[in-house]
């Protein structure tokens, strides 16, 4: 059997390369490792960390295509992170004009998350330690 060790990264690709990496990084706290331009795919690519640890690659490239994200399709559903204070964390989201839907709770677990959308769409979750 294969064994893995963890997820590595995870890659988006934005269409607005200025302000995704606000938003990973000023909005979301996610730190820079590593910035290059590649001028042969006219393309950023910015390495990220949560706490020291390597998790989003940011890509940019002329003109993607947008990727559908609702209704729920086929393929990667969202991205979560885990907050200690679910509370919190959706007041410090609202209150960097970021809109968030209401906190719920999950029938299984009993643990409090909500959603957002980065600035492509791409559905975020916050999940409750």
């Amino acid at each position: 059997m294969l064994q893995l060790t963890k997820i590595h990264h995870i890659a988006i690709i934005c269409s607005d390369y200025g302000k995704s990496k606000h938003f990973y990084t000023r909005i979301l706290g996610l730190e820079i490792l590593r910035e290059v331009y590649r001028e042969e795919r006219q393309s950023y690519k910015l390495d990220l960390a949560l706490n020291g640890d390597y998790v989003v690659e940011l890509f940019s490239f002329p003109n993607p295509p947008k990727r559908t994200s609702q209704p729920e399709a086929t393929g990667l559903r969202h991205l979560a992170f885990e907050v200690d204070d679910i509370e919190k964390a959706r007041h410090f989201i609202l209150s960097n004009n970021v809109e968030a839907e209401n906190i719920r709770v999950d029938e299984y677990t009993a643990k409090r998350f909500f959603f957002i959308s980065d600035p492509d769409d791409l559905p975020l979750e916050f999940y409750e330690k």
